[in-house]
């Protein structure tokens, strides 16, 4: 994994797991790797990785069972969805909208744009 400077580790590799989850990669109930594996496939701290359970285990995204290890959670799908979705109105949205307004570019040319990246991207 290649990580960005511009944003914490384990913020990436909180959105690394959600990803895996979104894909289906990990699904709800099944373990996920242990602080351990994770951070040694990453080359990360396993403190990092820590950190990134316990946010993602207050997000309910995963569940950590005593003694066995980290589970995802039932509702994950959702739970991700909705903590990707605010992560991206509170962050991202504002950059776009100030890029937006800085360009001159109108919500009638941005839904064209949308719209056909859509049809390329997912409507296959």
């Amino acid at each position: 994994m290649e990580f960005r400077d511009n944003k914490a580790i384990y913020l990436q590799i909180a959105e690394y797991v959600c990803e895996h989850i979104l894909l289906g990669k990990w699904k709800a109930e099944e373990k996920v790797s242990s602080v351990r594996e994770l951070a040694v496939e990453l080359e990360v701290n396993p403190n990092t990785v820590m950190r990134t359970y316990e946010l993602l285990q207050n997000k309910n995204i995963i569940n950590n069972k005593r003694g066995i290890g980290f589970f995802v959670a039932e509702d994950s799908i959702n739970n991700v969805k909705n903590y990707r979705k605010m992560q991206f109105m509170d962050d991202e949205l504002p950059v776009i909208f100030r890029n937006m307004y800085l360009l001159n570019i109108g919500f009638d040319e941005l839904k064209v744009r949308y719209e056909t990246f859509v049809k390329e991207n997912f409507n296959a």
